[in-house]
C-alpha cells in the first residue's frame, strides 16, 4: 500500500508516492492554486495516481507540508484575536522586553508594537493569582470578570481568544478553568490556551506564541478540516499527517488545535530530507539549499544532527515564540523573484514574487514582470520544450520582452541584465547562508551544500563558488525534495516543564518523576494516535545555563532508570562542551542550573527507506540535444553550445563535466564550465565544483 508526500510551495505542489512492497516511486509537480491549496492538491493526487497506475484506495497514509500558518503570519491575514490576561499585564504582548531588534537604530520597526496580534481593546484583564514556586494560588480567578469578557468578546466578533496567565506553567487551574467558560459562552471561536501551548517561563514569549496560536488558529484549522473532507470526498481513505516545525509529525486532529507548531512546516521537510540523504552518502555537515518559487531556506546540519533553534531567536516575521522549531532562515529570493529598479536607479532582485498565478512572464498566464526564472530562461539555463518534462512550454519571447522593459530602464542589453539578475541572486543567498555559518562559528568550506528545490540546481554551484563550497549535492529528485523529507521521517511530539533548579537544590525525585509523567503523557498520545507502544523511542533534554545566564542551551539527558550524581556530572561536561561549541568559552567552575526538562518523542519507523534508482543499468545516450548557454567567468559572459542530458539515463559512476544543463521532469541542474558532476549508487550527483 502506497504513501504518498505533498508539499505544496508558493509556485509548484510537488507529490511522491512510495509503495515499499514493489519499491515504486513516482514523482509529479502541479501549479499551486493559491486562493484553495486543496484543488491543487486533490488534482495532484489524481494525476499522480495515474502516472502510477494506482486506485485511490491504494494510498493509505498521506504527509503533508504546508505553509498556510506561516504565510497566515508574513501576509498579516489572521483572526480576530482577543485575550484574556492576568490583571496589570494587559500591555505585556504590546511592551516586550528591553532587548529591541536593532538596538541603535531610532526608526526600527517592532512587529508586536506596529502590527500587534491582538488589538489592545480586546484585551482584558481578570483578577487571579497564582505564584512560584510551586504555583500557589494567593488570589482566586474572579470568573465574573471572565464571564464579562466573554460577552464583550463576542461582541467583539472575535474568532479566536488567548488565554494568558502569570505562572500558568506552574499550575494551569486557572486558565483550565477559564477555557471552561469560554467554550459554554462562546463555542465557534477558537481557543488557545498558554499551557496547551508553551508551558515554560517568559511570559512575553509565552504570550506571544499563544496569541499567534490563536492568530493562525481558524484559518489552519478550517484548512486542515477543508483538505481532509476533500481528499475523502474524491474516494481516499488515507490517514492524513502533517509536517511540524520541529521536523516530525502530526495527525491532522494536534496540527488543528495547535497549528503554531507548523510555522514552518514545509521548510522543515527540505531539511529533514538533506540529513537523510546525507546519512544515504556518510555525509554529515551540510547546509541544506531549498530554493523554491517564493524563497530560498537554509538549515544547517552537522556531526551532533540538524540544529535547531535556541529560546533566544527562534522568531517568525519577526514576532517571538517558543515552540520546538529547526532553525532555518528564509529570504525572498527564488525563481518568481521580480527583479525591478529601486529609487535609486540600482537593480535589485526579490523579495516579491509573481508566485504561481500569475507567475513568471515565461509561464504566459499574464505576468509582465521579469522574474529570476525568466533571467534563467533568457541566458539558456533552461529548455523551453523540455520544462517539466515537457509538460509545460516555457515562452521565450515574453521572457526577452519582460527583460527588455527593464534593460531599457538602465540602458543595458537583455543578456546583460540577466546575468545582472543571477549575480545579485546568487549573492543574496551566499550572504544569507554567511549568516548561518560564518556567522556561528561554522566554517562553509567543511560542509557540502545541499541543493534542491525547483532552482536549486539552477544557482547552487554558483553559490557554492561564492562560498568556496567544495562540493554540492543536488538529489534524485531535487524538484520534490522536501515531499521526499515527509516520508523519511516519523510522528513527533515534544513536551517541556519548567524546573529552575542549581546544583544546591537539585531534587532528583521530582525530575525522574516529571520526566517519567511526561513521558508517559507523550506515550499516551501515540497510543491514541494508533501507534504500536512498541515502537516508540524517546528522548530526554535539560536546557542548562550558567547561574545569571539570561538563556540556555539543550543538553541531551543521559537516560538510565534515575537521574543521578553520575548523570548529572556527565550533563554538566555536555553543557561545558556545548557551551563552548556555541561560544567559543566555557566557565567550568561557574555553577549550572536546570531551567526546563524536555521529553520528545518518536512513532513509528520512517517509510521510505531509500529510492530506487533506474540508472543503475547501463549508460545509454543522454544527450537530447545542444542549447546556446551564456555563463559568466571570471568577470566575462561567454555563450557556449552546452548539452542538454536527461538525467535520469545517467548510470552510477558517469560523469558529466560543465558545461551543461541536466534535465528531469521536476528541476532543472545547471553544470557551469570547469565543474564536473558523478553520479552516486544512490542515484545523486556529487558536484566538484
Amino acid at each position: 500500500m502506497a504513501t504518498v508526500g505533498i508539499d505544496v510551495g508558493g509556485t509548484f505542489t510537488d507529490l511522491i508516492l512510495y509503495e515499499p512492497r514493489g519499491e515504486q516511486v513516482t514523482v509529479h509537480k502541479t501549479l499551486t492554486t493559491p486562493d484553495d491549496p486543496t484543488v491543487g492538491i486533490v488534482c495532484g493526487l489524481g494525476e499522480l495516481l495515474e502516472h502510477a497506475n494506482l486506485p485511490v484506495d491504494g494510498v493509505t497514509s498521506i504527509m503533508h507540508g504546508t505553509t498556510i500558518a506561516t504565510n497566515t503570519v508574513l501576509e498579516h491575514k489572521g483572526a480576530s484575536v482577543g485575550i484574556i490576561t492576568t490583571e496589570g499585564y494587559k500591555d505585556i504582548i504590546h511592551i516586550g522586553r528591553h532587548q529591541r531588534p536593532e538596538n541603535y537604530s531610532i526608526a526600527q520597526d517592532i512587529p508586536w508594537q506596529f502590527r500587534p496580534l491582538v488589538d489592545r481593546d480586546l484585551r482584558f484583564t481578570v483578577k487571579g493569582r497564582l505564584v512560584p514556586p510551586a504555583g500557589d494560588e494567593v488570589t482566586p480567578l474572579d470568573e465574573t470578570a471572565v464571564e464579562e469578557a466573554c460577552q464583550q468578546l463576542r461582541e467583539a466578533g472575535v474568532t479566536a481568544v488567548a488565554v494568558c496567565y502569570l505562572f500558568s506553567y506552574l499550575n494551569p487551574a486557572h486558565e483550565d478553568r477559564t477555557k471552561e467558560l469560554l467554550a459554554r459562552h462562546l463555542p465557534n471561536v477558537f481557543l488557545s490556551v498558554s499551557h496547551e501551548v508553551s508551558p515554560q517561563f517568559r511570559e512575553f514569549e509565552r504570550f506571544t506564541t499563544t496569541a499567534l496560536n490563536a492568530y493562525v488558529g481558524p484559518k489552519m484549522r478550517h484548512y486542515i478540516r477543508h483538505l481532509g473532507h476533500a481528499v475523502q470526498e474524491s474516494g481516499y481513505r488515507a490517514r492524513l499527517h502533517v509536517m511540524k516545525s520541529n521536523g516530525g509529525l502530526s495527525t491532522a486532529d494536534q496540527v488543528a488545535d495547535q497549528p503554531v507548531t507548523t510555522l514552518l512546516s514545509g521548510p522543515a521537510a527540505g531539511v529533514i530530507a538533506g540529513q537523510w540523504l546525507g546519512r544515504q552518502l556518510d555525509k554529515n555537515r551540510l547546509i541544506t539549499f531549498d530554493v523554491g518559487g517564493t524563497s530560498a531556506d537554509i538549515g544547517i546540519i552537522g556531526p551532533e544532527g540538524i540544529v535547531e533553534a535556541s529560546a533566544r531567536d527562534t522568531t517568525i516575521a519577526g514576532y517571538p515564540l517558543m515552540v520546538p522549531m529547526i532553525d532555518i532562515h528564509t529570504i525572498g529570493a527564488g525563481g518568481g523573484s521580480i527583479a525591478y529598479v529601486d529609487d535609486a536607479g540600482a537593480l535589485r532582485v526579490g523579495p516579491h514574487s509573481a508566485g504561481a498565478d500569475p507567475g513568471p512572464a515565461c509561464y504566459g498566464r499574464g505576468g509582465t514582470q521579469p522574474t529570476v526564472t525568466d533571467a534563467f530562461l533568457e541566458l539558456g539555463y533552461l529548455s523551453p520544450k523540455h520544462f517539466l518534462g515537457g509538460s509545460m512550454d516555457l515562452l521565450a519571447d515574453r521572457a526577452h520582452q519582460a527583460l527588455a522593459d527593464l534593460a531599457r530602464t538602465l540602458s543595458m542589453e537583455v543578456p546583460q541584465v540577466a546575468a545582472g539578475i543571477i549575480t545579485i541572486v546568487d549573492n543574496n543567498m551566499a550572504t544569507a547562508i554567511q549568516s548561518r555559518t560564518v556567522q556561528k562559528g561554522h566554517d562553509p568550506r567543511e560542509f557540502s551544500l545541499v541543493a534542491f528545490g525547483g532552482a536549486g540546481g539552477l544557482c547552487a554551484v554558483d553559490v557554492a563558488r561564492i562560498l568556496s563550497i567544495p562540493e554540492v549535492l543536488i538529489p534524485l529528485y531535487p524538484g520534490i525534495t522536501s515531499a521526499i523529507g515527509l516520508a523519511t521521517t516519523s510522528l513527533r511530539y515534544d513536551l517541556l516543564r519548567t524546573e529552575f533548579m542549581t546544583p544546591d537544590t537539585i531534587d532528583y525525585a521530582k525530575l525522574n518523576r516529571d520526566f517519567a509523567e511526561l513521558q508517559d503523557q507523550l506515550t499516551q498520545q501515540f497510543v491514541s494516535d494508533a501507534v504500536d507502544p512498541g515502537h516508540l523511542r524517546f528522548e530526554w533534554v535539560a536546557d542548562c545555563r550558567y547561574s545569571g545566564q539570561g538563556y540556555e542551551l539543550k543538553v541531551p539527558v543521559p537516560r538510565g532508570a534515575v537521574w543521578d550524581d553520575d548523570s548529572t556530572e556527565q550533563l554538566y561536561r555536555a553543557f561545558h562542551h556545548q557551551h563552548e561549541l556555541e561560544y567559543g568559552h566555557a566557565f567550568v567552575q561557574s555553577p549550572i542550573e536546570v531551567v526546563n526538562i524536555r521529553v520528545t518523542g518518536y512513532g513509528d519507523a520512517p517509510v521510505l527507506v531509500r529510492l530506487p534508482y533506474a540508472g543503475l543499468l547501463a549508460a545509454s545516450d543522454s544527450t537530447v540535444e545542444y542549447q546556446d548557454a551564456t555563463f559568466t567567468v571570471d568577470g566575462h559572459r561567454q555563450t557556449v553550445s552546452a548539452p542538454l542530458i536527461d538525467r535520469l539515463k545517467l548510470a552510477v559512476g558517469e560523469r558529466v563535466s560543465g558545461p551543461a544543463i541536466l534535465l528531469q521532469p521536476d528541476s532543472t541542474t545547471v553544470l557551469p564550465p570547469d565543474c564536473m558532476a558523478e553520479v552516486q549508487p544512490t542515484g545523486d550527483l556529487l558536484v566538484k565544483v
